[in-house]
């Protein structure tokens, strides 16, 4: 039994001790592979990709616009603080901050930069990068700033939307006709260095204005403080009706202006919403909220891969007439009702 048992155990010992290696070798093993295989594409981190948005204007102003565009992108996936990261930059109506600020948004690499203002907005971003996708919303002529080489084909890293402003003087004309039908003479405000705003007041307006019988009284301003100058003067002449044009200096003075016409009781048409929300008398114009939602669809492209140049410029295809009936009875107009019934929203 002695001699029997003695090979038996010693068969038993090797047995358990070549067990017990390769469990200890099959776990070194695959804790190695763990340690050292790569993660699979499902267990990487998602990228967040950076937005640059760069305004004219102030923080305040914006928020209503830069809230449907996130509100836009989020349909479409792109949700802030998971996939993508927004860096707000604001001139704050000082148009000498704009190339210092898109600069600083060039630094900090983004992948996109979404543009709000006029011409000079978009050439301060076009001149810090040749390579990053620019998107402009509500630009104005945008070929003939020089800003993209055609509509269909844009070139180049810029895309988006355009406003066609000039292309709506005449219709702004003929419904301040129609509001106030007894008007005959239109002080019609611009800006002497923006060479769209001497235009539209010289060459484009007064086709429209000879149509309907109007005379233009044209009032130059070149820095705010010209408001309360320019309507001390102009009461002088009593003109029937004011028209302010598009300009960074017309829509950052835009409540200033618009309580000034209320004070002189002077019919007011504008051409930015937030002018008549301020108590001016009439706006008519692209959907603004529409035109930033369509932010989302050109970001949404960008980051799937297309390029600026291949993607077309788009013009508005939804527009609005706001009146502010508050503002009609504070300066003791009566707006007609055919008017009124054309209204898409009615301030009361």
């Amino acid at each position: 039994m002695t001699v029997v048992s003695g090979p038996l155990s010693v068969v038993g010992d090797n047995t358990r001790a070549k067990l017990i290696s390769g469990t200890i070798f099959v776990w070194l093993l695959t804790t190695v592979l763990l340690t050292t295989t790569p993660p699979t594409a499902a267990q990487q981190p998602k990228k967040i990709y950076r937005i640059g948005y760069l305004s004219s204007f102030d923080a305040a102003r914006e928020s209503a616009r830069t809230e449907g565009v996130r509100l836009a992108l989020r349909e479409r996936g792109h949700i802030e603080g998971q996939n993508i990261a927004t860096e707000y930059r604001y001139a704050e109506g000082k148009p000498n901050r704009l190339p210092a600020l898109a600069a600083e948004l060039v630094r900090l690499q983004v992948d996109i930069i979404v543009v709000e203002g006029g011409p000079s907005t978009i050439q301060a971003a076009i001149n810090v990068t040749k390579t990053i996708p620019i998107i402009m919303v509500a630009g104005a002529d945008a070929v003939e700033a020089g800003l993209v080489e055609s509509l269909a084909r844009p070139g180049g890293n810029v895309t988006g939307m355009i406003s066609l402003n000039r292309e709506l003087g005449g219709k702004r004309l003929e419904l301040l006709k129609e509001a106030v039908p007894k008007v005959a003479h239109v002080a019609v405000f611009y800006e002497p260095a923006i060479s769209g705003s001497v235009r539209d007041v010289k060459e484009v307006l007064p086709v429209a204005a000879r149509t309907l019988r109007l005379t233009l009284q044209p009032w130059e301003v070149r820095v705010a403080g010209d408001f309360e100058r320019v309507f001390t003067t102009l009461n002088k002449q009593r003109p029937d009706g004011l028209y302010v044009p598009f300009g960074a200096l017309m829509r950052a003075n835009g409540k200033r202006i618009a309580g000034l016409a209320l004070k002189n009781r002077l019919p007011s048409m504008y051409t930015n919403r937030e002018a008549v929300d301020a108590g001016g008398l009439m706006f008519y114009g692209a959907d603004v909220e529409e035109s930033y939602r369509r932010v989302a669809y050109f970001v949404d492209k960008i980051l799937k891969g297309a390029k600026p140049a291949d993607l077309p410029v788009e013009q508005p295809t939804k527009f609005e007439l706001v009146i502010n009936l508050k503002t009609a009875k504070q300066i003791g107009l009566t707006i007609p009702p055919n008017v009124l019934a054309r209204a898409d929203k009615v301030i009361k």
